[in-house]
């Protein structure tokens, strides 16, 4: 009986159509969205211009006009403010400038030091449109990542460089502000398809262009900071270091240009010092901790058995602290004793890692800083130089900086005043370059510009005098020094100079050999 009404009702035509209908439903439809998942290629967007590259989560590319922050939370305001800016401005008006920056590291200290450095270049394109006299062309400022580590800068390079013909009519590159293999990669590609470069703080001295054959691999490239050589001379005129009694400690990993011609140009000062530098390696990546906190503690013994008085450091902030705090622990408690480093020291007063105590155990830290809110600000008991800044150029970008941010922005770190003056030197070239008639230069025209930023054709840059040689350098370029306070903030000491005294009030730069 069972077998009957089997044969009968499941086995009829009408049963096994329905049966096959069903089995294709079940089987079927997932298989079809599978199939149509692998041959779809994935969205992989994030906003205009912005892409996430293959085997990243990163946000990579170029943006500017939809207000994109690229998934870091603390550049929403100042990428807001950008996008309302460029949204005002028509289309046959304005120039492009790009600010290109590892706007997503992870590591706390260069997201601080991306987000002061967004806001400086925002304040100055606001002046460019609102307070210049109505000059021409007006400026659209766009956000160029090139992810951690500037991992991705050769995507976003190329993308910069589709970008110099209409709309965009890209006119110059500011930020690329680290001295590593990357960012010198970057340089040498921007500059070699013709497209004007102001570096904000990249200090190497193997990243600029100089006299003699092969010296000029960068053509069309300018910096507001002055190089690591020309900090090393500033704090020696500044410190006037007995080398007898003067210790270097040096990272041994290569390929850093900070720190390679940082170590160079401290070595160079210490000729004569009685003791061999004591070495450390950092990691691959040196935001990262590694092991060499270890290192330090070795290395503090070591210096307990010398005469040094003064150690000077040639390394990346992480390993600084690292050192830092090592020194503050030493043995020798009874001995005092100077720690001498580069700009990388502008990072310490943010690093919620740096053992403030250290600071208390006759320990002094100071670095040579590429500007410092007091630099150029009077103050009792202290004459200002009469030549190589002003107070009335600082006061101008202390009015531009508060339209950056409801909160004050942070200045100690020199960070927001140097791209400040960095786009302020691209804004220059860009409006000195533009033909009387014109709405806008042509591409070849802007790095020809700079051999004429000097004498009375200078910047006036709120972290001083921008007089550039002819080989795109900053003449020398006032250094103020800053000492880590035993509270942890950023203390202005004085400013030195790399010729040893304020440039003349011509600031025309003598010739080279």
């Amino acid at each position: 009986m069972a077998n009957r009404l089997r044969n009968r009702y499941l086995y009829t035509p009408r049963q096994k159509f329905i049966a096959a209908v069903l089995a294709l439903l079940v089987v079927g439809v997932p298989l079809g969205w599978a199939v149509k998942r692998w041959t779809t290629p994935e969205d992989r967007s994030c906003a205009p211009g912005v892409t996430r590259p293959q085997g990243s989560e990163e946000c990579v590319g170029v943006n500017g006009d939809d207000g994109y922050a690229f998934g870091v939370p603390e550049l929403a305001e100042v990428a807001g403010l950008i996008g309302r800016e460029n949204a005002t401005l028509k289309p046959d008006e304005y120039t492009t400038v790009a600010v290109l920056l590892p706007l997503t590291s992870p590591d706390p200290g260069m997201r601080v030091k991306v987000l002061h450095e967004v806001q400086g270049a925002y304040a100055r394109q606001y002046r460019a449109n609102h307070e210049s006299n109505s000059e021409t062309p007006k400026i659209r400022l766009v956000l160029a990542n090139t992810g951690r580590n500037n991992a991705f800068w050769q995507t976003t390079v190329e993308q910069l460089k589709a970008m110099t013909a209409a709309p965009h009519r890209l006119r110059a590159v500011t930020g690329v502000a680290t001295s590593s293999a990357e960012i010198r990669r970057a340089v040498a590609a921007l500059t070699g398809a013709g497209i004007a470069v102001v570096g904000t703080t990249i200090t190497a001295d193997d990243i600029a262009n100089g006299p003699g054959p092969g010296h000029n691999r960068f053509p069309g490239l300018a910096r507001v900071s002055p190089t690591n050589g020309d900090e090393a001379k500033a704090l020696a005129h500044f410190g006037r270091v007995d080398a007898a009694k003067a210790l270097l400690v040096q990272d041994t990993r290569t390929g850093d240009h900070y720190t390679d011609t940082l170590k160079s140009a401290f070595a160079a000062s210490l000729k004569g010092a009685p003791y061999e530098p004591q070495l450390f390696t950092s990691p691959a990546d040196p935001t990262d901790e590694g092991t060499t906190a270890n290192t330090f503690r070795q290395i503090t013994h070591l210096i307990c058995d010398t005469r040094a008085e003064t150690v000077f450091f040639a390394g990346r902030h992480t390993q600084l602290r690292q050192f830092i705090n090592a020194l503050g622990a030493r043995g020798c408690a009874e001995r005092s004793f100077t720690v001498l480093t580069g700009d990388e020291g502008s990072y310490l007063g943010a690093d919620r890692k740096l053992n403030r105590q250290a600071l208390k155990a006759r320990l002094t830290v100071r670095y040579a800083s590429l500007a410092h809110p007091d630099a150029w600000r009077p103050a009792a008991g202290r004459q200002l130089p009469a030549t190589g800044g002003s107070t009335v150029a600082y006061e101008t970008f202390v009015t531009d900086i508060a339209r950056a941010a409801k909160q004050p922005v942070a200045l100690a770190d020199g960070q927001a005043i140097v791209a400040y003056d960095a786009m302020a030197t691209a804004v220059h070239a860009i409006r000195q370059a533009t033909p009387d008639g014109s709405a806008y230069p042509e591409l070849a025209d802007v790095p020809t510009q700079w051999p004429q930023v000097k004498g009375s054709l200078r910047v006036q840059g709120a972290s001083g005098w921008i007089c550039l040689d002819n080989f795109g350098n900053p003449y020398n370029k006032a250094v103020p020094i800053v000492e880590l306070a035993q509270d942890g903030s950023q203390r202005f000491v004085a400013i030195a100079w790399p010729e040893g005294a304020p440039p003349a009030a011509s600031c025309l730069p003598p010739r080279r050999s």
